[in-house]
């Protein structure tokens, strides 16, 4: 699977890129390919216009937002702007795990 992620912290990028490379997935940062998946921090900055062009660029891709589980109106905006899923930070690479496996 290669997944796209968008975030601007370094600390999750390179826990996040570690987790699902060790599953088997090709991790990428900029659009370098067609993505089986893009995964947004919605505490990245732009995060909105960013799942905008997302959306608009791979209209059929499935874009999971994780942010803060107390920041409900993030989540909102999120699927306002064309996000397919949200989840809390804590649980996003869980739920990236299970779509690796199917």
């Amino acid at each position: 699977m290669k997944i796209l992620l968008y975030t601007d912290n370094l600390m999750t990028r390179a826990q996040l890129e570690g987790t699902w490379r060790n599953a088997g997935a090709t991790v990428f940062t900029s659009a370098e390919a067609q993505p089986d998946l893009i995964v947004v921090d919605l505490t990245a900055n732009e995060v909105l216009a960013q799942i905008q062009m997302f959306r608009s660029d791979y209209p059929d891709t499935e874009i999971l937002a994780f942010g803060p589980h107390v920041d409900g109106e993030a989540f909102k905006q999120a699927r306002t702007a064309g996000a397919s899923s949200q989840v809390a930070r804590g649980k996003v690479v869980e739920r990236v795990l299970k779509l690796l496996q199917k």
